[in-house]
């Protein structure tokens, strides 16, 4: 497969699976715009890093919470780089537990927004920015739990299926210029409501007992990146989680 360089802004990527996915695209020849809120001291630390490396990478601060932030990131990202954005990977989240009885109207505005609007924002704004004869290509960090409901993290889990819905309408609506696919890991990294035996557990239990490493979820986001024939598919890096998962209080596993 060619890979043909891009201008890519993560959202996230000031620590963990985003921060992973910037460093590879930026050394894999990518120009990487790594997006932060609250993580912007360890954005531009690991930008300086790169570009230390001879990568082409820069960071840019936004609350998505906060409308005019998100409405203009796409252009400041744009002139950081001093070219057009032409690929996005939607990896910022919010992981809030609730359930069917007990969720709030802030919680639930909180993960669709920056789940659903967000996302389908910035889609929109790279469409509409990019020039005459030029393609984009958008990657959606979704989660393998829309493949195998379970009641928890109700907010979380409807908004993460209204994202997969958006993957695959975003790539009917804005095809033949820009694809759209999502990626939907499984367990990647201790969140901190887990302890490490928690965390080994969900690990153990999926279906190849290997869980989904960094590395695997961040070559799939690469691939569908640069994979000029696929568009509207999501790919499950899980361990074959969404196989066989059960819910928590059946397996006695912390999530």
């Amino acid at each position: 497969m060619t890979m043909n360089p891009k201008t890519v802004l993560v959202t996230g990527a000031g620590q963990r699976l985003g921060l992973a996915i910037a460093q590879k695209l930026a050394k894999a020849g990518h120009t990487v715009i790594l997006h932060a809120s609250n993580s912007i001291a360890q954005a531009e630390a690991a930008a300086e890093s790169l570009r230390a490396e001879g990568a082409k990478a820069y960071a840019v601060q936004a609350d998505l919470l906060v409308e005019a932030d998100v409405a203009s990131l796409i252009t400041r990202a744009s002139s950081l780089a001093g070219v057009p954005i032409t690929g996005l990977v939607n990896n910022a989240s919010i992981f809030e537990g609730d359930e069917a009885s007990d969720f709030t109207r802030a919680s639930w505005d909180r993960h669709f927004d920056v789940h659903v609007r967000v996302p389908c924002e910035l889609a929109r704004n790279l469409a509409a920015a990019l020039p005459a004869g030029q393609s984009g290509s958008i990657v959606n960090l979704i989660d393998q739990r829309i493949f195998k409901l379970t009641p928890q993290f109700f907010t979380y889990t409807l908004s993460k299926a209204a994202l997969a819905t958006a993957t695959h309408t975003l790539a009917q609506a804005l095809a033949p210029h820009v694809r759209v696919n999502g990626v939907a890991p499984g367990p990647t990294a201790r969140n901190i409501r887990q302890s490490d035996e928690d965390f080994q557990k969900q690990v153990d239990a999926t279906l190849l007992g290997t869980g989904s490493p960094v590395d695997d979820v961040v070559e799939a986001v690469c691939f569908l990146l640069n994979a000029e024939a696929v568009t509207g598919q999501i790919m499950a890096v899980d361990g074959g989680q969404s196989l066989i998962w059960r819910t928590a209080d059946v397996d006695g596993i912390n999530e």
